[in-house]
């Protein structure tokens, strides 16, 4: 059973931090990569950042040097630290594999996602 809990977003000012976090099962061993994706209201969803099972990481232009995604292979999770953050970063963020599980010919499961709102 694919489960992918993301938790850690809130309300936070603009420069401000947060630390996001998500427990991957089900899903986590069809790929060597784990990524943290986000949706804002009205655009479609984007990739923000990867990491592979041995740690090499890919950020996108928007989140570089400000963003820093981990995982911990033991417990099957990944993290986003978010820092300065900006109302552009405001949307639900998801993780999943990577490339997502379309690309892969599996089912598209997602979770919830955890909702980040950055105010100016």
């Amino acid at each position: 059973q694919v489960q992918l809990v993301e938790s850690g977003g809130g309300l936070v000012q603009a420069g401000g931090s947060l630390r996001l976090s998500c427990a991957a099962s089900g899903i986590i061993e069809r790929s060597n990569a784990m990524g943290w994706y986000r949706q804002a209201p009205g655009k479609q969803r984007e990739l923000v950042s990867t990491i592979t099972t041995s740690g090499n990481t890919v950020y996108a232009d928007a989140v570089k040097g400000r963003f820093t995604i981990s995982r911990d292979n033991t417990k099957n999770t990944v993290y986003l630290r978010m820092n300065s953050l900006t109302p552009e970063d405001t949307a639900v963020y998801y993780c999943n594999i990577f490339p997502p599980p379309l690309q892969l010919g599996l089912p598209d499961y997602w979770g919830r996602g955890t909702q980040v709102t950055v105010s100016s």
